[in-house]
């Protein structure tokens, strides 16, 4: 069968939770998501606050610092929360490609050390990182074990070893100077790296898909060549559909692929929203005029307004509420929605952080604005 672009759309919203906030517990929560973006500490928590009925931030405080909920570095050398039965395989899956974009980068080749010589740390790393270590710390210890002052090396092993983020407090668990623990070890993982690429394309499609391998490739940056070879791996695993170009996509049998007309409700979605930026065509949920303004030229993705299903603007804390900037018109029934949603999300950061991602607030200078609403909270 052939899929329509909002039959697409709607689908990654149901699997994302984004069609109506769900009672579930944190954990199942970030497991049927697959991945939250967590390069700024507050993202996971506006993810889930978007996503679940209730959500209690405290629950995420505690998913982190029992480690039922890992933050690491893994799909597209970013930084991600995943759950504790994810990680080992979605690092085992990633690590080569993790491995080759540090060690193959000249901030490392100009150290004048060798992949050997990062591979041989690791042990010495792992090992120290069973309690929580600074960056500074690990910059030390892996000095001592060069005998000269290298802090590349730390820069490039933190990306790949496996180490993961240990909680440091503030008000979304992770402050800006960040700490590291030895991953936590997991009881089943399936053996080797083509397994993993399997198990994390399988999870790829269960949250996101239908799926193409470009876009598994675009979400992990793994080659395509790979992409490719784990979903034909899986074919007789996976459904075989029809994209709105006539490409093939790659789904779980069974999965929800909910109907055009399914109503989606307003979101003030979080900076780096995983949804953003899943598939290789981002106009899945991105309008491509729009791709630019939301996703700046240094990689940094704005916390958005989600209209039917669609990025229609940008919004941030502004005094009395929440302001929101949109890129067209939108009908006052949806700017009494969103403002139903800016008094929740004041109400919820009240506590956190009322001024979340004001460091990113110089890009509001450069955006053009239909209509520019302050929504109070």
């Amino acid at each position: 069968m052939r899929l329509t672009a909002r039959r697409l759309n709607r689908a990654t919203l149901a699997r994302q939770l984004l069609l109506r906030r769900e009672p579930l517990e944190v954990a199942e929560a970030v497991r049927r998501v697959v991945a939250l973006q967590a390069q700024v500490a507050a993202s996971p928590y506006l993810a889930l606050w978007n996503r679940l009925a209730p959500f209690d931030p405290a629950s995420l405080d505690a998913a982190f610092a029992g480690h039922a909920v890992i933050k690491a570095t893994l799909m597209r050398i970013t930084l991600h929360a995943v759950t504790a039965a994810d990680y080992p395989p979605f690092h085992r899956a990633m690590v080569e490609s993790l491995r080759a974009a540090r060690l193959n980068d000249r901030r490392y080749s100009e150290t004048g050390l060798t992949a050997a010589d990062a591979d041989a740390l690791i042990p010495h790393l792992v090992q120290y990182t069973a309690e929580r270590r600074t960056n500074a710390e690990c910059e030390a210890l892996l000095s001592a074990r060069l005998g000269v002052d290298q802090p590349r090396a730390w820069w490039a092993l933190r990306t790949f070893a496996p180490v993961v983020h240990a909680v440091t407090g503030g008000p979304w668990s992770f402050g800006y100077r960040p700490s590291y623990l030895a991953a936590p070890l997991a009881d089943q993982v399936p053996d080797g790296r083509d397994a993993c690429v399997q198990w994390l394309a399988r999870r790829y499609l269960e949250g996101f898909g239908p799926a193409s391998a470009a876009d598994l490739a675009q979400f992990t940056l793994l080659t395509r060549s790979v992409a490719r070879d784990a979903l034909d791996a899986m074919a007789g695993r996976l459904e075989r559909l029809e994209g709105p170009d006539g490409g093939v996509l790659f789904d779980v049998p069974g999965a929800p692929r909910p109907g055009e007309d399914t109503p989606c409700p307003p979101r003030l979605m979080a900076m780096w929203d995983s949804v953003l930026l899943a598939y290789a065509d981002r106009g899945r949920v991105i309008p491509p005029a729009y791709r630019a303004l939301v996703i700046r030229r240094n990689g940094d993705v704005l916390p958005t307004l989600l209209v039917d299903g669609h990025v229609a603007g940008v919004w941030r804390p502004a005094d009395g509420g929440i302001e929101a900037t949109a890129f067209h018109e939108l009908p006052e029934r949806v700017w009494q929605g969103l403002a139903d949603e800016a008094r929740a999300l004041v109400s919820f950061l009240a506590a956190r952080d009322p001024a979340v991602y004001r460091r990113y607030a110089h890009w509001w200078k450069e955006l053009p604005a239909a209509e520019v609403r302050v929504l109070a909270g």
